[in-house]
């Protein structure tokens, strides 16, 4: 079982970015998956999280109406799309499943069974 975010780099500020979180050994489908940051120093954050299904998904504050959370699980993948991005987005960013068919989802790391390494994200000003 083994999770993989990607999608990482650096990015100027006001930028986008297409981080992905695949899954090997297992499928996804049953899965919901959260993605987490953390940044120098920082606590680990949890930034959104989606359901099984695709059909609920939450935000932080801090990400709402800049990052989407998708889901295609026939490709056994999840994404996160950041937009607009600010230098307060750097960090390394996880994601993390936990089997979940019922469409519960959380933000909050220790629900979460299985966790992926994590890509780093940095923002230029």
């Amino acid at each position: 079982v083994q999770l993989q975010a990607s999608g990482g780099g650096l990015v100027q500020a006001g930028g986008s970015l297409r981080l992905s979180c695949a899954a090997s050994g297992f499928t996804l489908d049953r899965y919901a998956i959260g993605w987490f940051r953390q940044a120098p120093g920082k606590e680990r954050e949890g930034v959104s999280c989606i359901s099984s299904s695709g059909g609920s998904a939450y935000y932080a504050d801090s990400v709402k109406g800049r990052f989407t959370i998708s889901r295609d699980n026939a490709k056994n993948t999840v994404y996160r799309q950041m937009n607009s991005v600010k230098p307060e987005d750097t960090a390394v960013y996880f994601c993390a499943a936990k089997n979940s068919p019922t469409g519960v989802t959380s933000t909050t790391a220790r629900w979460y069974q299985y966790w992926g390494q994590g890509t780093q994200v940095t923002v230029s000003s």
